[in-house]
């Protein structure tokens, strides 16, 4: 947002103090500061639910406490059950890890949970990696009763789940799955989205149960967060820089909702007026290879569903567009341009190349 580096620049102030300075250079470990661990815990919390403070660890950012969870529910050779569709970051730390990604059916309120079963009853699953609210790349959310739903079943499997609610700022309104399964949920965030990426912190809630695994995976991975982004971050949250920014956010992912609607409303396109991307099921006979080449010849950027799909599933004839950097004009005219192209025919488009 183009007033969130004023107001982060004076949060941060008097980190800069040569005296304060000290401190903020030493090192950290996983369970950073009592003063980070209780703003955390209220950057968090919910209606009816608020973490505890001592189950909240850190890391530098979000896709390394993914790593952490991940490695802390499973092995080599272990099986994780996710979307059918998801971050590809996920696919990548998981061959990393050496762990095998279960590809689950989604619908319109997201993991079905009787698919979890399903999956359960042929070859035992060792946890759930999902995203809840603002699923990337669908911009699904999991409305509360599918969340007590799905708690249910991981409660009755005895099964393990990380949930990833990078996005969650702009939904409010919902309780995380950890509210339904706090002792079997390992909740993960970070300041990424909410600030910037450039000088962030990620953060897990993590059961009792699971603390110190999670804990040494942190510290065995090399994934413990710099005491300079812990402090900023802590000042960030608990000045109000963090609320501010994040409310300046939502309404810009609404305005930029907003555009989508006006240029691509004819089409097939699932987005929530609280997500900066949306997903487009594109238009026969357009192909997503032949769509994203084609917009690319434009100095336009989409991803392929294929970058989300897990497994050998056949991606979708989709495309995710992200709405977050462009200046709402340039945004503006990308849609445009993307829908006229949606409205004429490949052949066209190779005939006139």
């Amino acid at each position: 947002m183009p007033e969130q580096a004023g107001l982060q620049a004076a949060s941060i102030a008097p980190l800069l103090r040569p005296d304060v300075m000290e401190s903020s250079m030493r090192p950290v470990g996983a369970a950073g500061t009592p003063q980070a661990r209780e703003r955390v815990a209220d950057l968090l919390a919910r209606e009816r639910w608020r973490p505890g403070p001592e189950r909240v660890l850190f890391a530098g950012n979000g896709r390394q406490a993914i790593s952490a969870a991940m490695a802390a529910l499973a092995s080599p050779g272990s099986r994780i059950g996710v979307e059918e569709l998801t971050y590809p970051v996920v696919k990548a730390i998981a061959t990393r890890l050496g762990i095998t990604l279960v590809p689950l059916p989604v619908d319109g309120d997201g993991l079905i949970p009787q698919a979890v079963e399903a999956a359960m009853r042929r070859t035992p699953l060792d946890g759930l990696y999902l995203q809840p609210t603002l699923h990337n790349p669908l911009s699904l959310t999991m409305p509360v009763e599918r969340r007590a739903e799905l708690a249910d079943v991981m409660e009755r499997l005895d099964l393990l789940a990380i949930e990833d609610a990078i996005w969650s700022f702009l939904r409010h309104d919902l309780p995380p799955l950890a509210t339904f399964a706090p002792e079997r949920t390992i909740l993960v965030d970070s300041l990424s989205k909410r600030l910037a990426p450039g000088l962030t912190l990620g953060f897990a809630v993590v059961p009792e149960a699971l603390g110190a695994n999670v804990s040494t995976a942190l510290r065995s991975g090399g994934w413990t967060p710099m005491r300079f982004a812990l402090d900023a971050a802590t000042r960030w949250i608990g000045d109000g820089v963090a609320g501010t920014v994040a409310r300046a956010k939502l309404g810009a992912a609404e305005a930029r909702q907003a555009l989508v609607a006006r240029h691509l409303g004819e089409f097939a396109v699932r987005g929530d007026p609280r997500s900066f991307s949306c997903w487009w099921e594109l238009p026969p006979p357009w192909r997503a290879d032949t769509f994203v080449a084609a917009a690319g010849r434009e100095g336009i950027a989409v991803t392929p569903a294929a970058a989300f799909a897990v497994g050998r599933r056949r991606a979708p004839n989709a495309v995710r567009l992200g709405l977050a950097s462009p200046p709402a004009e340039t945004l503006a005219r990308a849609l445009a341009t993307l829908a006229a192209l949606a409205r004429s025919a490949p052949d066209d488009l190779m005939d006139h190349s």
